[in-house]
């Protein structure tokens, strides 16, 4: 009859476990990984800074290579100061009331150039958005990842408090007829208090997951996570080829067209620019008068004023020229190294499953037959328990492992696909 009820105890304990894991896969009360990236995407505090940035970009472009302002001349000419005339207005035929406008233009090489700077600072602005989105979609889902794992181990440890509350039962059965000795009472008891330490850290983690999906989501980080994670293929070799749509590749390429156009300007400015001034003069008793006059700048001292500007134009240029090859070696590096640790968190996750998981139930089968023949302990059933529940914490990390790193390089190098092409116009 024991062991009859000991069987069933452990097929209950596993289907409860199977039963909680599906349930919180098959919920639609709570926060799905698509809704989670929709959510954060839409009220993320810096994706909107980013977005705002862009509008400040594009409406400067527009009145880049613009003209400067005219400039209106009012002014008194030949006025006399000395003498009985002093001060008039009317008396000597030279005092004259002038009127204009003054057209400074630019030559044309800096207008090209501020046009050009502004329009590449408006990609550069872009490229910085969009590395953000992509940015704040990648903590996103690792924090939803995360969070769906804690929930699973949590199912599993709760599962197991079950499962060893009819297990004391047992032992207490069992010694109530006689069996076994009373040091055995001790044993669940110690493996309650056990799985609650576990389980105590295990919600501390839980509510730093939480904590981060409200990082990124606000308010709406509160929901609990319910369905699972899509699965994303991890093709080296695509990913290797599609390196550089790093967002932050693209970036660092911004930033040197940026600074190409700022040198243009530079050099732009050993061209002289022109004004053209237009003015009518009225005078008293006498016939008016007009003016035309055009002023030419003359960079003559170029070797110590726009040489020193250019030369510096270009350093930057050169020094963002760097900057941008190490950023490129710095995320090879990186994609080898999450494609190395992929492929290490597969080989292990494959084993748990198939090796580890396998003998560990094998080991409390046995070890449930040995203490029910009195040939083992109890201890030596409390330590199998412990070690199938460690094994199947240990897959649920692992699954979260190759998930997180495979949303990483997905989100990182392959974010054109159609996940995130799927929801474009609600981002």
């Amino acid at each position: 009859m024991f062991r009859i009820f000991l069987s069933v105890r452990c097929a209950r304990f596993y289907c409860a476990v199977a039963t909680l894991l599906w349930a919180s896969s098959a919920s639609a009360d709570g926060l799905t990984f698509d809704q989670a990236l929709q959510l954060a995407v839409r009220q993320s505090p810096d994706i909107q800074a980013q977005v705002a940035r862009v509008e400040a970009a594009r409406q400067a472009q527009g009145p880049a290579d613009a003209l400067p302002d005219p400039t209106l001349i009012l002014g008194l000419d030949n006025v006399p100061v000395e003498g009985p005339d002093r001060y008039s207005l009317s008396s000597d035929f030279m005092t004259m009331q002038r009127v204009g406008i003054s057209q400074r233009f630019p030559n044309r090489s800096k207008l090209k150039a501020r046009a050009l700077e502004s329009q590449q600072r408006t990609g550069l602005a872009q490229s910085m958005a969009d590395a953000t989105r992509l940015h704040v979609i990648r903590e996103t889902a690792q924090a939803w990842i995360e969070a769906d794992a804690l929930h699973r181990q949590l199912a599993l440890v709760d599962a197991l408090l079950e499962e060893n509350r009819l297990f004391e039962q047992a032992v207490r059965a069992r010694l109530s007829s006689g069996q076994g000795n009373a040091t055995e009472s001790i044993e669940p008891r110690q493996e309650a208090a056990a799985l609650q330490d576990q389980r105590d850290r295990l919600l501390a983690r839980q509510r730093q997951a939480q904590a981060e999906l409200i990082r990124w989501l606000g308010a709406d980080g509160n929901q609990p996570v319910v369905g699972a994670a899509p699965i994303f293929e991890v093709d080296p070799e695509h990913l290797l080829h599609s390196l550089h749509q790093h967002p932050e590749l693209d970036v660092a390429r911004r930033q040197i067209e940026v600074a190409s156009a700022i040198a243009d300007q530079a050099r732009a400015e050993k061209k002289p620019d022109w004004t053209l001034t237009l003015a009518y003069m009225d005078r008293e008793d006498f016939s008016d008068m007009a003016m035309l006059q055009i002023n030419v700048d003359l960079p003559l001292f170029s070797g110590s004023r726009q040489g020193p500007r250019i030369a510096s134009a270009e350093a930057d240029r050169l020094a963002l020229a760097a900057r941008a090859q190490g950023v490129q070696r710095e995320h090879e590096a990186m994609l080898q190294s999450e494609l190395a640790e992929f492929e290490r968190v597969q080989r292990s996750l494959a084993r748990q499953q198939q090796t580890l998981i396998p003998l560990a139930d094998e080991k409390v089968k046995l070890a449930s037959a040995a203490w029910r023949s009195g040939e083992s302990s109890l201890t030596e059933l409390v330590r199998a328990r412990r070690q199938r529940l460690e094994a199947g914490l240990t897959e649920i990390e692992l699954v979260a492992q190759r998930d997180q790193i495979a949303a990483a390089l997905h989100f990182s190098y392959d974010h054109d696909s159609a996940l995130i092409g799927k929801h474009d116009d609600e981002y």
